[in-house]
């Protein structure tokens, strides 16, 4: 079932600045969602492992427990709901780092409303539409070299590109930016020893079975 839009189900907040999760607070309450902000890791650790909310926004900069060791504790990779980290722009290869770590995708400071209710927005819905789905397409059922090194993620990223897909409508069908998409394919392309796209195709048909 989507939870989108007026019925839109929970967002946490996880950022140390009231002001920050005051503005975000408004801003997704008057879209209908209910939301709950958090000042510090531990208390959105423990709110995160006994309910599951639409989304997660989450700080990078956060007092103790950094927003990368908050990932990892939390083990994003597995959770059942997409993870944005808010940076700033100094931040960007901690963002990246997030991603590899489990984050669906990162928002940088400074933000406005408009956006950044869009893009979360359109991540719940490719979430929630992937999760319906759960019969796996051929390209992601495929075997081929390097195919455990990839995460379950980074193997969604890698059927849209061998399907055809640029960075922009692989971004829109799994409700991330195209510069993301960008960051998982290099990832992809180093694990699996690609020099390009027509290579990553080329891999990836090699042992269709």
């Amino acid at each position: 079932m989507k939870q989108n839009g007026p019925a839109g189900g929970e967002i946490f907040i996880v950022d140390d600045d009231p002001a920050v999760r005051d503005a975000l607070s408004v801003v997704f309450s008057l879209e209908g969602y209910h939301v709950t902000g958090f000042a510090e890791g531990g208390a959105f650790l423990a709110a995160a492992r006994s309910r599951t909310p639409v989304c997660i926004l989450l700080d990078v900069h956060m007092p103790g427990r950094s927003g990368l060791e908050i990932l990892k504790e939390l083990n994003a990779q597995d959770y059942p709901a997409p993870i944005f980290i808010i940076s700033g722009q100094g931040d960007i290869p901690m963002a990246v780092e997030a991603i590899k770590n489990g984050a669906l995708d990162f928002i940088e400071k400074p933000f406005d409303a408009e956006t950044i209710v869009q893009r979360v927005q359109e991540a719940v819905e490719a979430w929630s539409e992937r999760m319906e789905n759960e019969k796996p397409s051929d390209l992601l059922a495929m075997h081929f070299p390097g195919h455990d090194l990839l995460t379950p993620r980074e193997r969604e990223v890698l059927a849209q590109i061998a399907g055809g897909a640029s960075n922009k409508e692989a971004g829109r069908q799994l409700g991330i930016s195209p510069r993301t998409i960008e960051v998982h394919r290099a990832r992809i392309m180093e694990k699996l020893g690609a020099k390009n796209a027509a290579d990553l195709v080329r891999i990836v048909f090699s042992e269709k079975r």
